[in-house]
């Protein structure tokens, strides 16, 4: 079974990192369950200036490597792999981050997967001139037979595959939203994407 992992906010706290990093830079105190919106410059109230700034910064190294693991995750993908599963991990985080991204997985024992970044959401990204490793066009020649995401923009990225089953882990920015299909699940935690897969 080939099988798709997004990054942030499923391998990893990501959002919680960001919560700690506004009230560092801006002093901007958001609990995580306010993070209503996908778009942080929205739900942090950022101006483009302090946005630009947010997401450079909390796209540092060093910012990277600090996101907690999202309880189970880890093992989780490690037991697939166990079985023969091959998992790649797909972030929209840009190429300018593969080596920390690559270093934190590999930190937290998941050496064994695949990782890309994909230009998920287009080129206007916060860091000028980004490149990515993966562009849709090529992301749509790939299967996958299962998806593990948070994002609801990401969905769209799915009609390609009109058998997969996505695991749509359960986060304050999604719970709003309509899951497109029987094929969609919201899951709560690792435990439950590991049985429903």
């Amino acid at each position: 079974m080939k099988i798709y992992v997004d990054f942030d906010d499923c391998l990893c706290e990501t959002a919680r990192g960001f919560c700690v990093l506004a009230e560092k830079l801006f002093q901007k105190l958001v609990p995580y369950e306010d993070i209503v919106f996908f778009n942080l410059q929205q739900s942090f109230s950022l101006t483009d200036a302090q946005y630009e700034e947010f997401m450079i910064e909390g796209h540092r190294p060093e910012s990277l490597l600090s996101y907690e693991e999202t309880p189970g995750a880890v093992d989780t993908v490690n037991g697939w792999l166990d079985i023969g599963h091959d998992v790649s991990i797909i972030t929209g985080r840009p190429f300018s981050a593969y080596e920390a991204s690559r270093q934190w997985l590999d930190t937290h024992g998941l050496s064994r997967v695949s990782l890309f970044c994909l230009n998920k959401y287009g080129r206007d990204s916060f860091i000028k001139n980004s490149d990515f490793n993966l562009e849709l066009e090529d992301f749509y020649r790939m299967h996958f037979d299962v998806a593990v995401e948070d994002s609801p923009l990401a969905f769209p990225f799915f009609r390609h595959l009109p058998d997969l089953k996505v695991m749509v882990i359960d986060r304050p920015w999604n719970r709003s939203c309509d899951l497109p299909n029987g094929n969609y699940q919201r899951c709560y935690d690792w435990e439950t994407i590991q049985r429903s897969v």
